[in-house]
């Protein structure tokens, strides 16, 4: 029996497309076992928002071929689809496939084999995109099987299972906006969904399992509704339809554009849904118009104030999470300023700071002046510390509360963390017993590592 190990760059929607591959191999006879446990095959699924997950992907291959020299070592998504003749020329790589080769993994490497002296013929190589000029004979080692993104139509459902104590189920893929400083439209193609019928079918196969969350993932996710080109379908009506789920005690929303994040759906998953959370995380990327507008973004900064302060009107302690970019092409200090003063004064729980790092063939590159290195990395760590202080804050208007707590699996020291409903991570003395449950708690105190200590409430609901 061959063994199979899989690791996973990026966001959430890899995590779930890597966890319905891993099955996929299972189902074929293959033992998972972990990156160290010296497999016959490598499974790396990569991203490439930023320069690290390039290098990241680099590093990976060569520890792969340290713990197994012999082993073969195949890699897919989004840097794969964007830069497949860069990886192929990694020593050690056997395969790489793209966005919709990803998925016919088995009808187009049968047997996972290694051949290092082979040449690729014609007949084996797709098409080569973002206009790199590929001769096969140039290739020592890697087959390329990267097709054109714009042919990358079907919508492939996945969904993770097994890693974690909650799932990402994978609702829509791609994406047809055309923010100037994001390769993901070249990496995985144009915006597309499963059915609400699909996801729903999808969804109790998750409730049957001991799963007692599920995360909703994609790369547009609010733009669910696409197929073929054509919308007939709406995030809002499946957020409706999901929320009559039987076995499943909690849903949250992984992401979502400000744009899309309407009155109603605000509204149904605070006041009146059943399993939805009162969680959102909410892409910002600047507080500055100008800088914005020069991204791309399909709104302005009131459009995002209105919205958090739509979420805090109806549930003040809904956790509030923001993604944004320092160091754009064109940010000035005072366009900073704005950015760090406009999230100082929203209502919001934490950051998830990105530092701009250019990517091969965005708009982003022709906008100027360029900020330099030094003054990024200045600007992103006085967001990190914002970020602390928010977090901190939305933490201590919670203290009192009496929150349900999910507890995870991953035990340090004799403790074991959880995440109560609106986000808030809590640490406890391990229990057995606890693992995967959700226990109604009081959250009591915030400790040094900026973890919520609880205690047991009168009446303690153990679901």
């Amino acid at each position: 029996m061959k063994k199979v190990a899989f690791y996973t760059l990026g966001c959430k929607l890899n995590y779930s497309e890597t966890s319905t591959i891993a099955r996929q191999f299972t189902e074929k006879g293959f033992q998972k076992v972990d990156f160290y446990d010296n497999p016959d095959i490598f499974i790396i699924n990569t991203c490439s928002v930023t320069e690290n997950a390039d290098k990241k992907c680099k590093k990976l291959v060569k520890e792969a071929q340290k713990i197994s020299p012999n082993a073969y070592i195949a890699i897919m998504g989004c840097y794969a689809q964007l830069k497949p003749q860069e990886i192929a020329n990694i020593e050690g790589v056997d395969a790489v496939l793209g966005a919709a080769e990803k998925f016919r993994l088995f009808d187009l490497i049968p047997t996972f084999e290694k051949n290092i002296n082979t040449k690729i013929d014609n007949k084996d190589t797709n098409t080569i995109k973002n206009n790199q000029e590929t001769s096969c004979t140039d290739i020592a080692q890697a087959k390329i099987f990267v097709g054109d993104v714009n042919e990358a139509k079907i919508f492939h459902s996945s969904y993770s299972y097994g890693d974690r104590t909650r799932t990402f189920l994978k609702v829509q893929d791609g994406c047809d906006y055309s923010c100037t400083f994001c390769t993901i439209p070249q990496a995985r193609g144009e915006s597309r969904s499963d059915s609400i019928a699909n996801v729903i079918e999808k969804a109790k196969e998750i409730a049957q399992s001991e799963v007692k969350e599920i995360v909703l993932t994609g790369v547009n996710t609010g733009d669910f509704g696409l197929q073929n080109g054509k919308r007939v379908e709406k995030f809002f009506d499946l957020v409706k339809a999901l929320d009559s789920l039987e076995g499943i005690e909690r849903i949250r929303i992984s992401s979502i554009e400000p744009n899309l994040l309407t009155d109603e759906i605000i509204e149904f998953t605070l006041k009146n849904a059943r399993l939805f959370v009162p969680h959102f995380h909410i892409p910002l990327q600047s507080g500055s118009n100008k800088i914005l507008k020069l991204m791309k973004r399909r709104y302005l900064r009131e459009l995002y104030a209105d919205r958090v302060a739509k979420i805090k009107a109806i549930r003040p302690d809904c956790c509030i999470g923001v993604d944004v970019i320092v160091g754009f092409p064109g940010e000035t200090q005072e366009d900073f300023l704005e950015t760090y003063q406009f999230l100082n004064d929203l209502d919001i729980s934490y950051l998830h700071v990105f530092t701009y790092s250019e990517r091969a063939n965005t708009e982003a590159l022709h906008i100027k002046p360029v900020v330099p290195a030094h003054i990024r990395n200045e600007r992103s760590k006085m967001l990190h510390i914002l970020s602390d202080k928010k977090r901190r804050y939305f933490y201590e208007q919670n203290i009192g509360s009496v929150r349900n707590v999910l507890f995870e699996n991953d035990v340090e020291n004799g403790q074991m963390e959880g995440f109560t409903e609106n986000y808030i991570r809590v640490v406890a003395k391990y229990d057995a017993v606890l693992v995967n449950e959700i226990k109604t708690l009081q959250l009591s105190k915030i400790n040094e590592n900026m973890l919520m200590e609880v205690e047991e409430c009168e009446e303690i609901l153990t679901h």
